[in-house]
C-alpha cells in the first residue's frame, strides 16, 4: 500500500488478494482487486496475460523447503502469448544464514540454515530460471528487517522480553518500509536482469542496540540482558531463529546501480522520526 501514491499516476495497477475484507480499500485507492490465492493455482487464471510489470512480494509457504505459491504464480503468467517484462520479488538476506557478523555482498553464496530462508532460496531459483528462459527482466530484493511507526517492537520491550548481552549479540541490518519502497520502484526503473540488490540501510547495529533504541526513544523499560546460554532457554524458536544469524549487508550496489537516497540512513533517524509522530 506504501507503493500505490508513488505509482498509481503511471501505473494501472492491480493487486491480487485472497482477503474479501482488502477488496474495498484497494478500490478506495483506485486499484483494481484481483480476487484469487497463491495456494490455488486454479483462481490465478485471470493473471495470464495481463500485467507489463509483477511485483511479488507474497511471503511463501510456512513449510516444507519449497515455494508452490511462486511455482503457482510463474505457471499462471507463462500460459499467455503475452508475458511480464519485469518481475520484483522480495526475499530475504536470511538466505545467507549465519555469518558471524562478516560483510555479506550479493555475490557471495546463499547458506540458508532455515527451512524459512531454503523456501526463499527456491522461489529466487524459480524465477531467475523463468527470467533467463522467457526473457522477463527479474530483480531480486534481498531485505532484512523492515520498520516503521507500526512496525516497532513496542510489544516485546512491555513485555520486557530479554535480549543478548552486547559481547554475545549478533548483528541485525534493517530498512524503513517507505525507503523500501522507494527502493521497488528504482528497481522497477533500473533493475539489472537477474540481479540481485541489498535493499537495507546498510547500517548494521546490534539487536540489542536496536531495542535499546527504541526504548529510549519511546521512554519505555531497556530491555533486559541475558547471556546467549540463557536466551536459550527464555525465547521463542522464531526469536532464537533470527538471533543466531549475524551479518553485516553492504548496499553499495543498491546505491551505485539504482541511484537510491534513502530517507532514513540508519534506525536512528527512522526510530526518531516514528517517536514524533513523523
Amino acid at each position: 500500500m506504501r507503493l500505490v501514491p508513488l505509482l498509481r499516476n503511471r501505473y494501472r495497477l492491480y493487486a491480487l488478494t485472497r482477503s474479501p475484507e482488502r477488496l474495498g480499500l484497494l478500490r478506495t485507492q483506485g486499484v483494481v482487486p484481483l480476487p484469487g490465492d497463491l495456494d490455488d493455482a486454479g483462481s490465478l487464471a485471470r493473471l495470464a496475460g495481463l500485467p507489463h510489470d509483477v511485483l511479488h512480494f507474497a511471503p511463501p509457504p510456512d513449510r516444507g523447503e519449497d515455494d508452490w505459491r511462486t511455482a503457482n504464480l510463474i505457471r499462471a503468467l507463462r500460459k499467455a502469448r503475452s508475458i511480464p517484462q519485469r518481475m520484483i520479488y522480495i526475499s530475504t538476506s536470511g538466505v545467507y544464514g549465519d555469518c558471524a557478523g562478516r560483510l555479506v555482498r550479493e555475490h557471495d553464496a546463499v547458506r540458508p540454515q532455515t527451512d524459512r530462508a531454503r523456501r526463499r532460496v527456491d522461489a529466487e531459483r524459480r524465477l531467475r530460471e523463468w527470467g533467463r528462459r522467457a526473457g522477463v527482466r527479474v530483480v531480486i530484493l534481498r531485505v532484512p528487517g523492515i520498520y516503521a511507526a507500526d512496525r516497532l517492537p513496542l510489544n516485546r520491550l512491555r513485555s520486557e522480553t530479554p535480549v543478548i548481552d552486547d559481547a554475545e549479540d549478533s548483528y541485525s541490518n534493517h530498512i524503513h518500509a517507505d525507503d523500501l519502497a522507494a527502493v521497488v520502484v528504482a528497481a522497477l526503473a533500473r533493475g539489472r536482469s537477474q540481479r540481485v540488490y541489498h535493499a537495507t540501510d546498510g547500517a548494521a547495529t546490534k539487536m540489542g542496540q536496536y531495542f535499546d533504541l527504541v526504548a529510549r526513544s519511546f521512554g519505555l523499560p531497556m530491555p533486559p540482558r541475558v547471556s546467549r546460554q540463557q536466551a536459550e532457554a527464555q525465547l521463542s524458536p522464531l526469536q532464537l531463529s533470527f538471533m543466531r544469524e549475524s551479518r553485516r549487508l553492504d548496499n553499495a550496489r543498491l546505491r551505485r546501480e539504482l541511484r537510491v537516497h534513502l530517507r532514513y540512513p540508519s534506525v536512528h533517524e527512522g526510530v526518531a522520526a516514528a517517536s514524533r509522530g513523523n
